[in-house]
């Protein structure tokens, strides 16, 4: 390329409008939660009992176990976009496994071991393991198309975290069809699913967001 082109095309790119990377990551978050949730409209209904189970413990733990997933991964994607070191919003992405562990550890010490087998295998594992990554697929397909506008100093962290978000958003929206609200089957499938979703992530982000 000659010098006069590199000038006129570095002038043509300075003149358009820079969206912040933080606005990139909601608007594209928003997006991709959007055609999620007319996938789950298309694809699925929420559980017949929904209305009684907003009420049940369990069923709220499992909400916002997903909830955290997202919100926590959110808040460290904004950093892991950027070219320096992600630290700040590091440790909110403990909070999902800890409350997990929590979960985990009310179940066991209030039901009988031989009760403990059937929550964790539940109903509806291979439905959870291939409807959360069906689910997070828009949202993590929107998230990569916000990061190729930022420069992440780790792209395989950067798209692992998005897959983390995008897997938490899946979770949060396969909760509301799914009946097993054990968190045994919390922690063994849906953590199954979101790594499934997460290494995919991983591994794509670090071909595609090398800059």
């Amino acid at each position: 390329m000659k010098t006069e082109e590199l000038i006129r095309v570095l002038v043509a790119d300075g003149g358009r409008p820079v969206v912040p990377i933080d606005q990139a990551l909601l608007r594209a978050l928003g997006l991709g939660a959007i055609a999620s949730i007319a996938l789950f409209r298309l694809l699925l209904h929420p559980r017949a009992d929904l209305a009684q189970a907003i009420y049940s413990l369990p069923f709220l733990f499992k909400l916002t176990f997903a909830v955290l997933v997202a919100v926590g991964a959110t808040l460290f994607l904004s950093e892991a976009a950027r070219p320096l070191p992600p630290h700040r919003w590091l440790r909110l992405l403990i909070l999902a496994p800890l409350l997990l562990a929590l979960g985990v550890i009310v179940e066991l010490k209030s039901e009988p071991a031989t009760a403990w087998a059937a929550h964790l295998i539940g109903h509806n594992a291979p439905h959870c393991l291939a409807l959360i990554p069906l689910l997070s697929l828009p949202p993590l397909v929107c998230l990569f198309a916000a990061l190729r506008q930022g420069a992440p100093m780790h792209p395989m962290l950067a798209g692992a975290t998005a897959g983390l978000v995008s897997g938490g958003v899946g979770a949060l929206l396969y909760a509301l069809v799914c009946p097993d609200d054990s968190p045994l089957f919390v922690a063994t499938w849906y953590s199954i699913a979101i790594a499934i979703v997460t290494s995919a992530a991983a591994y794509v982000g670090k071909r595609i967001l090398r800059w």
